[in-house]
């Protein structure tokens, strides 16, 4: 679905299950698991490595994206190997992170415009 596309619904069941699912992204360790599989699939042992963390809580938060359906588990042998199953996972991150970046640039204008002012405060004091 397009990110310009909007959804209404005066369902409260959706607005629940769309409120759980951008719960499942406020964690900032999934988010980073997202990240590492971004260029694909890869095993637990990998992603545990590359996070500097252990099994069970890399396992923990691959069960809940794998229960929300925005990635896909199989196994091979004593492995399990995960992918993002729902790609558009990542627009709705570019889109967060446009608008946070606007929102810094925004503040870093209003901060130099207050320092411009304080400074003009200061050369007229003297």
């Amino acid at each position: 679905m397009p990110l310009t596309r909007t959804v209404r619904t005066a369902s409260s069941e959706v607005e629940q299950q769309v409120a759980e699912y951008f719960s499942l992204l406020s964690e900032p360790m999934r988010l980073h698991l997202l990240d590492l599989l971004r260029d694909g699939e890869k095993c637990v042992q990998e992603l545990v490595a590359a996070t500097h963390t252990s099994q069970a809580n890399v396992s923990k938060h691959l069960k809940l994206l794998w229960q929300a359906g925005i990635l896909t588990r199989r196994s091979a042998g004593t492995s399990a190997y995960y992918r993002v199953e729902d790609e558009e996972i990542y627009r709705l991150w570019q889109f967060a992170c446009c608008r946070i970046a606007a929102r810094v640039e925004r503040q870093a204008r209003q901060l130099r415009v207050f320092r411009e002012k304080q400074q003009g405060v200061i050369a007229l004091q003297k």
